[in-house]
C-alpha cells in the first residue's frame, strides 16, 4: 500500500479495511458518482450507518441519470413494443395462411396470393397507361 493510503485525515473508519476505498477508486479510475457510492457503502457500519447507504443509493441514481437518460429508456421501451406488435402480426398472418392452406392446400393459397399480386400489378399498369394517354 502506498504511504498516502495509510494516512487518514478526520477519523479512522477506513483504516480497518484491507484496501481503502480511495485507493480502489483511484486505481480503477472510477468517475465521481461511482467512487462516492463505493466510499459510502464501505464505511456505513463504522460511520454514517443508514444515512451512508442512502447517500450511496443517491450517487448510484446520479450515475444512472448521467449514463442512461430517460429518453434512451423510453425509446428502448417503444422499440420493444413495436417489435412485439410486429412479431404478433407476423404470427397472426402465418396462422391465417396455415389455416387457409389446411382447407385449400398450399398451392391454392400460393395461387390466390399470386393472382392478387398480378391483379394489383395490372391495375397499376392500366392506371399508368391511362394517365400517359390522358396527358398526351
Amino acid at each position: 500500500m502506498n504511504e498516502v493510503y495509510k494516512k487518514q485525515v478526520g477519523g479512522s473508519h477506513y483504516q480497518s479495511m484491507m484496501i481503502q476505498p480511495s485507493e480502489f477508486i483511484n486505481k480503477n479510475n472510477l468517475p465521481f458518482a461511482e467512487g462516492n457510492a463505493i466510499k459510502y457503502l464501505c464505511r456505513h457500519k463504522q460511520k454514517g450507518q443508514k444515512q451512508d447507504l442512502e447517500k450511496a443509493i443517491h450517487y448510484c441514481q446520479m450515475a444512472i441519470d448521467r449514463d442512461y437518460p430517460k429518453d434512451f429508456l423510453e425509446e428502448a421501451e417503444k422499440e420493444k413494443k413495436e417489435l412485439e406488435e410486429s412479431y404478433k402480426e407476423s404470427r397472426r398472418q402465418t396462422k391465417e395462411r396455415k389455416e387457409k392452406e389446411r382447407h385449400t392446400g398450399p398451392l391454392d393459397s400460393f395461387s390466390d396470393d399470386l393472382q392478387n399480386s398480378i391483379k394489383e400489378r395490372k391495375s397499376n399498369e392500366w392506371i399508368k397507361g391511362y394517365n400517359k394517354w390522358k396527358n398526351k
